[in-house]
């Protein structure tokens, strides 16, 4: 009896497990890519998640090698699809950038991350 018991409760972490993973937005893809190093310059930043955002939760920031955020602190959900998150960037120079990103899924769960892209000369 014992032995089923322990079975059951196996098989039901096994399906609630994934259940809890989905739970939250995590970066799924993002453009410019991640670790990128690209020659044109984005126009905005997008970062596409694993599940939908509540935009006025959420928020992506960019920084240049000094610390100074240069995006156009206008980050807004895409409008045909709600796991779409972007900021709009001015004409960037070459160098590094940093992407901070912080999000709420429409279920209230909270991720945040960063990554890096550089524009080439």
């Amino acid at each position: 009896m014992k032995s089923l018991c322990r079975i059951l409760c196996f098989c039901l972490l096994l399906i609630l497990l994934p259940a809890r993973l989905s739970a939250h937005a995590f970066l799924e893809r993002s453009d410019p890519p991640v670790g990128s190093k690209v020659h044109s310059v984005p126009a905005a930043v997008r970062i596409w998640f694993t599940e939908a955002i509540e935009p006025r939760f959420s928020s992506i920031q960019v920084f240049d090698a000094t610390g100074k955020q240069v995006d156009k602190k206008d980050t807004h959900l895409d409008s045909g699809n709600r796991s779409l998150l972007e900021v709009s960037l001015p004409r960037l120079g070459p160098g590094g950038y940093k992407v901070v990103w912080r999000v709420v899924s429409v279920d209230t769960h909270r991720t945040n991350g960063d990554f890096t892209f550089e524009i080439l000369p």
